[in-house]
């Protein structure tokens, strides 16, 4: 996924903005340029699809520059294009195997079952919760 992003540029006294106009409350900076703005731009926007998914929120699809340049709001500002893993909104359910102590194992079985869910539903929940 691609989403365009509104840069508006910094100086010696201002922070370098950006804006995702297509995830509303998206927003980004750096103090050190625009290169770092994009790089944080892309980790604002993975936070904010991951936020969105895990609260149940629609994830609006990329629009395009030249409709987005259309609105004064953004008038002298600098465009770019932010390259997003689309793996990010991947719900598809994939087997893993990983290695752990018995002891580590016991564990977490135990609080599974305490709260009720799998051991992999419990991990789940862990990652997205911590």
């Amino acid at each position: 996924m691609k989403y365009p992003i509104a840069i508006e540029p910094g100086s010696d006294t201002q922070a370098w903005g950006v804006v995702v106009p297509d995830l509303p409350g998206c927003y980004s900076a750096s103090d050190t340029g625009i290169d770092d703005a994009i790089e944080n731009a892309k980790e604002a926007i993975a936070l904010w699809i991951e936020t969105a998914l895990d609260t149940g929120a629609a994830v609006p699809p990329p629009g395009s520059i030249a409709a987005h340049q259309a609105n004064p709001e953004f008038t002298g500002w600098v465009w770019a294009i932010v390259d997003i893993d689309p793996a990010v909104m991947d719900d598809t359910i994939e087997r893993v195997n990983i290695t752990l102590p018995r002891r580590i194992l016991a564990r977490i079985d135990a609080k599974a079952r305490a709260a009720g869910e799998s051991r992999s539903g419990y991990i789940a929940q862990l990652a997205l919760t911590h």
